[in-house]
């Protein structure tokens, strides 16, 4: 824990609890959230609650007045209804967690990532006070929709994070995320081989895990041929496990070559997990630099900071959210600002 001074010293109101939701899909986002064992350190309550596009708003919105958060976390803030945080109390953060279209120098451009951009058109702005993006590049696009705050990586919750464990004689890799046309090309030889094991969505945490610490080797390959930099990055890194990854961009400080090893095609890839079934011991150095990396990452270190950050920078600059003005107090009423 990086801050270890209790956040209520630090921040402003510090007579008031201190909670943090956090809403959004757990299949997806719980591995990024503040973990409320972990968080009770940072003098910290929090809470996950799980949502998903589509469903009924109503349970979520009593169980956050229930909670009466000071901060809540919303991943993917687009999948809300309009106007369903507008009167929450207390600050409300939207975690931008998509890639999108690039504008400027560095232009991409791409079918799935305009259907992306589309999906976060239906984003109410009235439902947060600030915006975070999970990568510094997609601002552009993200900008004609709603304004940005701060860009950084999605966190790693601290369960996640694991000692760099023995490669073994025949060291196996993994692939975690959902079937498209480019991933089954670029896994197609090393599929072929039986040097992968490639697993959809829908694994638990726990599971996760599990699969994290029995394969000391983990891919990366992006969704479609576009670069981006996927939070499974950040999660492999911290369990101790060598990352084989496309390019990144952007890379948020990891260093190609020092922290992970990157290819560039699936004939790249399959000689590298070849060369590793020869030298099981090889590139043991890669790993213990990622996962000392992998500590910017770690959720205890970064949202003490950005909770701090963002209600300090409120009292400066107030958000037009009605809810905002308002403080949520210990019982679950309002206090008014």
């Amino acid at each position: 824990m990086v801050l270890r001074t209790p956040i209520h010293d630090l921040v402003p109101s510090p007579d008031l609890p201190m909670r943090v939701a956090f809403v959004g899909q757990s299949t997806f986002f719980e591995a990024c959230a503040l973990e409320a064992d972990v968080a009770a350190q940072a003098g910290i309550e929090s809470r996950f609650f799980d949502y998903r596009f589509g469903e009924d708003a109503e349970p979520l919105l009593a169980g956050l007045a229930g909670f009466a958060p000071r901060v809540t976390v919303v991943f993917r803030p687009e999948i809300l209804p309009a106007g369903s945080l507008h009167d929450l109390p207390g600050a409300v953060v939207g975690f931008l967690t998509e890639p999108l279209p690039r504008r400027g120098r560095s232009a991409i451009s791409h079918p799935d990532l305009e259907r992306r951009l589309r999906d976060l058109r239906m984003v109410d702005p009235g439902n947060v006070d600030r915006t975070v993006a999970f990568d510094p590049m997609i601002v552009s696009g993200a900008e004609s929709v709603l304004p940005v705050w701060r860009a950084l990586p999605l966190p790693v919750a601290d369960r996640f994070f694991a000692p760099v464990g023995p490669q073994g004689p025949r060291p196996k890799a993994l692939f975690v995320g959902r079937s498209t046309p480019h991933r089954e090309k670029v896994l197609a030889e090393a599929k072929g081989g039986g040097e992968v094991l490639h697993l959809g969505f829908g694994v638990d945490a726990g599971h996760l895990r599990q699969l994290m610490a029995e394969y000391p080797v983990a891919v990366n390959v992006h969704n479609e041929p576009y670069p981006t930099f996927e939070n499974r990055v950040c999660l492999h890194l911290a369990a101790g496990q060598l990352l084989l990854s496309e390019e990144l961009n952007p890379n948020h400080g990891l260093e190609p070559g020092i922290d992970y090893l990157e290819f560039r095609d699936g004939a790249v890839l399959a000689e590298m997990l070849g060369r590793l079934r020869s030298q099981p011991g090889l590139w043991r150095d890669i790993r213990i630099r990622g996962r000392l990396k992998a500590e910017s990452f770690r959720a205890s270190r970064v949202y003490p900071r950005l909770i701090f950050d963002l209600l300090t920078d409120l009292r400066t600059r107030p958000s037009a959210r009605p809810g905002s003005r308002r403080e949520p107090s210990p019982a679950g009423s309002v206090l008014v600002a």
